[in-house]
């Protein structure tokens, strides 16, 4: 009789233990996709904020066309993109687009000066911080669910269901190379 409430008892930790672990990997995946839907979000308020940023740069630099067509065409790919990673991409091309439209708007003094491109670029400027955030806490939590699924025991019980995740990194290596700075 000891030794059947032995294993009754003996059974019930292994399973206890396993929906603990199984539940940890779960809320991991889940805190994955939310990281992920915060960037998505932040992604979709820059491009709510495009299309004013070129109408205000097109009243004072109509011949800038170039620029603004490339800002548009980069907004599009954006919107257009189907996962993470081609969002993603599609969102550095266009961060690198909209530099060009701030360079742009070096050259006109009246632009500069005008309040709606000012606040245009300020909140580009504080939505661009937040998907610098966006991107850093996925980062973190992808870490955190492949730490997850690929130690023991969690390895175990993620067996096949549960797939690493890709975080986000540099894809333009021209931003690793430190500005130059001369006086």
């Amino acid at each position: 009789m000891t030794a059947i409430i032995i294993l009754v008892v003996v059974i019930v930790l292994v399973a206890v233990w396993f929906v603990t672990i199984y539940n940890g990997i779960v809320t991991a995946d889940n805190k994955c996709d939310n990281a992920w839907q915060t960037i998505d979000a932040q992604l979709q308020r820059r491009n709510d904020l495009i299309p004013n940023l070129v109408e205000t740069v097109k009243g004072y630099a109509a011949h800038e066309s170039g620029t603004l067509e490339a800002v548009t065409a980069a907004r599009s790919a954006v919107a257009n993109a189907t996962t993470p990673e081609a969002k993603m991409d599609a969102s550095n091309v266009l961060a690198g687009t909209l530099k060009s439209l701030f360079a742009v708007a070096e050259a006109y003094p009246d632009l500069k000066a005008n309040a709606n491109f000012q606040q245009l670029q300020t909140d580009l400027t504080d939505t661009e911080n937040k998907i610098s955030y966006a991107r850093m806490s996925f980062n973190d939590v992808v870490l955190e669910y492949n730490n997850a699924i690929k130690t023991f025991p969690g390895n175990i019980v993620a067996g096949s269901k549960f797939q690493p995740r890709q975080g986000f990194t540099v894809t333009d290596e021209s931003v690793r190379q430190a500005p130059s700075v001369k006086f």
